[in-house]
């Protein structure tokens, strides 16, 4: 199983409004970049958008370790996606879960992988993370 680091991101200018997503993939000593846009979208569906990205252009089972910024991403895949599961994708205040068809696609996009999170502090000097940032916030910034 080939061993890949992946790093994400989301930006968005507005809140909502036009956003962009990051990734840098890395096996070895090659690496990609990916990014895209959203004309009107949230900030936290960008942050899901890279990372279902990022693992959407694996071709095969990988062992992967994801660098996010994002806690929501971190807190949702490895904490509260199972209540939701569990629940019907219904959250602890009896709402649909935001973003529940996002959340759906990085679990697919997710499954065929072994998959470390890690959870990196934004904007504090991590390169690869000052990396994706300027990624997701170019592509937002394409669409302004």
């Amino acid at each position: 199983m080939k061993n890949v680091t992946i790093f994400t991101d989301g930006a968005c200018k507005g809140n909502p409004g036009p956003g962009g997503w990051g990734a840098i993939l890395r096996i070895g000593d090659t690496e990609k970049e990916l990014s895209g846009s959203d004309r009107a979208t949230t900030n936290n569906r960008m942050e899901l958008t890279g990372a279902i990205r990022g693992l959407a252009a694996l071709k095969e089972p990988c062992e992967v370790e994801l660098f996010t910024d994002s806690r929501y991403v971190i807190d949702g895949i490895t904490k509260w996606i199972f209540g939701w599961q569990k629940s019907g994708w219904v959250n602890a205040a009896k709402k649909p879960v935001a973003n529940a068809e996002l959340w759906r696609a990085l679990l697919d996009a997710a499954k065929p992988h072994k998959i470390k999170w890690t959870w990196v502090r934004g904007h504090s000097g991590h390169v690869e993370n000052e990396r994706v940032d300027k990624l997701a916030s170019d592509a937002a910034n394409a669409v302004r």
